[in-house]
């Protein structure tokens, strides 16, 4: 397998899937952006990877992995390593039999592309790349080649083997609700980037983690379950679910509902997206069922948390839609976490800049249109936070 986005959470992960079962999994390819050296030249070492690629340039990380090889008392390999904003696609196109895409961000794209040009499954948890890219994604994935590794997406995917796929009447993506879960419009107006980074269930990185507090990441699953199951926007429905113990569901023709449950971890999904169809062994401790506990479940407020709903817009227009809704959303996460607008506002804006693009839609999708979207969205969404007032 090849791993992107290899320090980071899903990275992490994977990797410790990977030194759990030396038999069923090696790395032969492995990048990341650069911000941990360190850990990616361990990686690498311990793993004895043959190809690393890092975003950064002008890093010393031959060195780095040669060191880190010499402190686990191996002998250094020959480790072909890339630098620059091309390396994770080389390393995505290299060939291997399942690809893991963790990269976090629309930046996941390209190495999305090349990773189906080669062949190579798709363990997909970096869900932007299909949201952005949409037709241009499903245009060059081959059946079954795209792998879901989103917790809520392996659920519903695990969900639909119960059935054949024309008796799926709905799907049910459960969430959270955030750490402001029950909180009005009014009191997020003070929240601030620190609250925003308290996740009451899951450790991510800063731009996951606020999406997940906007239910800006909720929006963006339900586009993805539109493109990865061929499901009208209209069939998917959002629940809260804080407990998190059931990761989604799909509703059947019947009145039947199917959920997947267990803990409100990653290790299950990202295994299953290595090794799909085929599951890992003990990859995570089974819900102890002699313990009492209280799930509950209620309905989205759609007035506090209206990301949802754009995103349902979103994706119902398609095109470059979803490219806009996306890097839009990403400026506003940033501007947010310095502190130059308040949490209502990401959305908000995000909301304005969507409202403002005219897309194509008549044209056949093209990477180069995804990207200049994605540019005048960025840019756009900067011009309009430059001219709030301090």
């Amino acid at each position: 397998m090849a791993l992107l986005g290899s320090t980071g959470s899903i990275g992490t992960q994977a990797c410790r899937i990977v030194r759990d079962n030396p038999d069923r999994f090696r790395i032969v390819a492995l990048s990341a952006g650069g911000s941990d050296l360190d850990l990616i030249a361990k990686q690498a070492a311990e793993f004895e990877v043959p190809l690393v690629g890092v975003a950064r340039q002008g890093t010393d990380l031959d060195e780095r992995i040669i060191a880190a090889c010499r402190a686990m008392g191996k002998q250094p390999g020959a480790t072909q390593v890339l630098q620059g904003d091309q390396a994770a696609s080389i390393v995505a196109g290299c060939g291997a039999d399942v690809v893991v895409n963790g990269i976090t961000g629309s930046i996941g794209l390209v190495p999305t592309i090349a990773a189906l040009q080669a062949n190579s499954t798709l363990a997909l948890a970096n869900k932007e790349s299909l949201i952005v890219g949409g037709p241009v994604v499903k245009s060059l994935a081959k059946p079954e080649q795209i792998v879901p590794v989103d917790s809520e997406h392996s659920a519903i995917a695990q969900s639909l083997l119960a059935g054949r796929r024309d008796e799926a009447r709905k799907l049910v993506v459960t969430a959270s609700g955030g750490p402001f879960r029950g909180m009005s419009r009014e009191q997020l107006q003070d929240v601030t980037p620190e609250q925003a980074l308290k996740h009451p269930n899951f450790a991510m990185g800063k731009v996951i983690t606020t999406n997940s507090a906007t239910l800006v990441n909720k929006g963006l699953e339900v586009i993805e379950a539109h493109l990865l199951f061929d499901v009208p926007i209209d069939d998917i429905d959002v629940v809260v679910h804080p407990q998190q113990y059931i990761h989604s569901m799909v509703e059947f023709v019947d009145g039947a509902v199917v959920a997947q449950i267990g803990l409100p971890t990653m290790m299950v999904p990202i295994a299953l997206g290595m090794g799909w169809p085929d599951r890992v062994a003990d990859v995570e401790t089974a819900i102890d069922w002699t313990k009492a506990s209280t799930w509950e479940f209620a309905p989205l407020d759609d007035e506090a948390f209206p990301a949802v709903q754009l995103a349902r817009q979103v994706g119902r227009a398609g095109s470059t839609y979803p490219a806009v809704y996306n890097a839009a959303n990403e400026e506003c996460v940033e501007a947010f976490h310095d502190r130059r607008i308040s949490f209502t506002d990401i959305v908000d804006t995000v909301a304005r800049v969507v409202g403002e693009h005219d897309a194509q839609t008549e044209r056949e999708l093209s990477v180069e249109q995804v990207l200049d979207a994605e540019t005048w969205a960025r840019a756009r969404a900067n011009e309009l936070l430059d001219r709030r007032p301090a």
